[in-house]
C-alpha cells in the first residue's frame, strides 16, 4: 500500500490509500461503513445501497468523431456529448473531495502482457477497493512501482446523484464512459458491478481493433490443454459449470482470443449467490477471507449467511480472487479453443438438453443470445418469456453484434472447434408440470464433450430447430436427449416450439440485413414434428 497524489485528477483527500491489503480494507469497512460486517465463513459482506444491479437504462457513452462510426449506437450505447461528461467528471470529483478517504486501485485488465490494459480506480468506499482488488489482476509490487499513468481511469462517486436537469441524464444514475478521454464516471450508483463492466465495455471496444475477439464467456482447460469456452447469460450455468473439479479454470465471465490463444480479461470471480449450497463446491469453498458478498442476509448471531433469502435482491453476489479456485489456471491464458459451449435456459421445456451445431447454426445462436426466464410472481402470470442478447452479453457491446459473430465465425474455421448448445432449463413437459435438468447430467454432457464420446455418438436431426442430437450420453437417461419424447402430450410440444421458434424469427429480424443468407437459413423453421 502506498500513498499517491491524486492532484492531476483534481482530487485532494486527507488520506489516499493506494492498492491496499485486504486486510486493511476490512478495517476501513468496519471503521466507515455502517453496513459492512464480517461473516462466519471470514468474508466481507456488504450492502450496495438502493442499486442493487446494473443500470443498463442510464449508461452513456461520449459521441465522438473518432469513435463514433464504430459504436452500435441505440438502447444499448446511447449517446452523450463531451461538454456533458465533463460536467458528470467535475460533479463526481467534486464528491471525491468532500471525502476524507479515498481509495484506489491500480491493476490490469487482460493476462496476456501484449493486451493487457492498466486501469486505476478511484473510489470513497473501501468495499469498492476490495471488490476491484478481486476483479482486476493484481499487480506485483515490482510492476506497480512501474506502473505509470494507467490507460484508463474510473471515478466512482456513486454515493452522489447526477443532477437530473444535466442534458441526457435519465435519472439520478449516470454512468458515462469516454474512449477519447479514457476515463469513466459513475454517478447515483453504488453497486459494485458497473465498474467491473466497465472495464469489459473498454474492452469489448479496443480488443476487436486489434484484431483480438473479446468475449462474454468463462473458460475452462483440461489436463491435456484442451480449452473450451461456454456463453451465456445470467443464470444459464456459466459460472457453475466451467467451476469444473477435473478442469482448470481459466476464467467465469470474460476473456479474449487473439492469435495465440485465448486470455482471461479478470483477476477474479463474481458468482451469483442465490441458493449456494455445496453441491457446488469450487464457489462455496471460495467464499472466505477476502471475498466480497454483496446484498445478502445472515444471523446477526451467528454470522451464517443465508444464501436462500433473497429479501435484499435476486442478485446476491460474490466477488473473490481467480485463486480462490483450487484448480484456478494462474495466468489465466489457454491455447485455442476445441469446443464453444452455448449454454441456454429455455424455460419453455422445447429445445434438446444437448446438441451439436453446424458453424452456421453456431453463429445464428450467438447473434440470437436465447434464453427464458420464468414470468415473475405476479398473479396470474404462469408463462415463461424468451430473452435475446446479441452474443450472449447485449449489455456489453459496442460494436454492432455482426462484428463480434463474424470474428468468432473466423476463429471457429482457423481452428477447427466444434460448436454445442446446451440447454441447462427444464425437461419433461411445459413449465409447471417439468422439472430442470438435473445438474449431475448437465455435467455429463460436459464431460462427454470434452472426452470427445458426445462427437462420435449416434445423432439425430430434430426436425423443429433442424439441430444434431445425440441419441445416447455416458451417464444421462436417453430418454431425456429428445425433448418431444419426454412430454405426456406431443401435439403440446408442439404447438410450443412453434411459439418457440416463432420468437426467434421475430428476434432475427433485425439481424438478417447484416447475417449472410447461410446463417440465417440455419435458424429454426416454423414446422414441428
Amino acid at each position: 500500500m502506498s500513498d499517491l497524489d491524486l492532484s492531476q485528477y483534481g482530487i485532494t483527500p486527507d488520506t489516499t490509500l493506494r492498492n491496499a491489503d485486504p486486510a486493511r480494507l476490512y478495517e476501513e469497512a468496519i471503521h466507515y461503513d455502517p453496513t459492512a460486517a464480517i461473516a462466519h465463513s471470514g468474508a466481507l459482506t456488504i450492502r450496495s445501497g438502493e442499486k442493487t444491479g446494473r443500470s443498463p437504462a442510464d449508461k452513456r457513452i461520449v459521441r465522438h468523431p473518432d469513435s463514433e462510426d464504430d459504436i452500435w449506437w441505440g438502447p444499448i450505447n446511447m449517446e452523450i456529448d463531451d461538454h456533458t461528461f465533463e460536467i458528470n467528471k467535475e460533479r463526481a470529483q467534486d464528491y471525491l473531495n468532500t471525502r476524507q478517504r479515498i481509495y484506489v486501485m491500480d491493476g490490469f485488465a487482460g493476462w496476456d502482457p501484449a493486451h493487457r490494459l492498466k486501469v486505476r480506480i478511484i473510489c470513497s468506499r473501501p468495499y469498492h477497493a476490495l471488490f476491484m482488488h478481486n476483479m482486476l489482476i493484481r499487480p506485483s509490487q515490482e510492476e506497480l512501482a512501474a506502473f505509470g499513468e494507467p490507460d484508463f481511469v474510473i471515478y466512482n462517486a456513486g454515493e452522489f446523484p447526477a443532477n437530473r436537469q444535466t442534458k441526457h441524464m435519465s435519472s439520478k444514475t449516470s454512468v458515462d464512459l469516454s474512449f477519447e478521454n479514457q476515463e469513466m464516471v459513475i454517478l447515483g450508483t453504488e453497486y459494485a458491478g458497473e465498474m467491473k463492466k466497465g472495464v469489459f465495455t473498454v474492452m469489448h471496444y479496443l480488443m476487436p481493433k486489434k484484431d483480438v475477439l473479446s468475449m462474454h464467456c468463462s473458460a475452462n482447460e483440461g489436463d491435456e490443454g484442451d480449452v473450451s469456452l461456454f456463453f451465456g447469460l445470467s443464470g444459464t450455468g456459466k459460472t457453475t459449470l466451467s467451476a469444473d473439479p477435473n478442469r482448470k479454470l481459466i476464467g467465469d465471465d470474460e476473456h479474449c482470443w487473439s492469435d495465440d490463444g485465448v486470455f482471461n480479461i479478470e483477476g477474479g470471480c463474481y458468482a451469483k449467490a442465490v441458493g449456494l449450497s455445496e453441491e457446488e463446491p469450487e464457489i462455496y469453498n471460495a467464499i472466505r477471507y477476502g471475498t466480497v458478498l454483496e446484498n445478502m442476509v445472515y444471523d446477526e448471531d451467528t454470522r451464517a449467511v443465508d444464501y436462500d433469502d433473497t429479501s435484499i435482491t435476486q442478485n446476491t453476489r460474490a466477488s473473490y480472487p481467480l485463486d480462490y479456485i483450487d484448480r484456478a489456471k494462474i495466468p489465466g491464458m489457454g491455447g485455442h479453443p476445441d469446443n464453444i459451449i452455448f449454454l441456454t435456459y429455455d424455460a419453455f421445456g422445447v429445445m434438446p438438453p444437448v446438441s451439436k451445431l453446424t458453424p452456421e447454426q453456431a453463429m445464428y445462436h450467438f447473434i440470437s443470445g436465447y434464453t427464458a426466464k420464468v414470468a415473475g410472481t405476479e398473479v396470474g402470470v404462469d408463462e415463461p418469456q424468451a430473452t435475446f442478447s446479441a452474443c450472449f452479453g447485449a449489455a456489453f457491446l459496442v460494436w454492432p453484434p455482426d462484428k463480434y459473430a463474424e470474428m468468432l465465425a473466423e476463429k471457429i474455421r482457423a481452428h477447427d472447434a466444434e460448436a454445442w448448445l446446451v440447454n441447462t432449463g427444464i425437461t419433461g413437459g411445459p413449465y409447471g408440470v417439468s422439472h430442470r435438468v438435473p445438474l449431475e447430467h448437465t455435467r455429463a454432457m460436459i464431460d462427454a464433450i470434452h472426452d470427445g464420446s458426445l462427437l462420435d455418438a449416434p445423432k439425430e436431426t430434430e426436425p423443429v430447430f433442424g439441430l444434431d442430437v445425440p441419441t445416447e450420453c455416458p451417464n444421462v437417461p436417453n430418454d431425456i436427449l429428445m425433448p418431444r419424447e419426454t412430454w405426456d402430450d406431443p401435439q403440446a410440444y408442439d404447438e410450443k416450439a412453434e411459439h418457440l421458434v416463432g420468437l426467434f424469427h421475430d428476434h432475427f429480424e433485425k439481424y438478417e440485413d447484416e447475417a449472410a443468407p447461410a446463417i440465417a437459413e440455419a435458424g429454426p423453421q416454423l414446422q414441428a414434428a
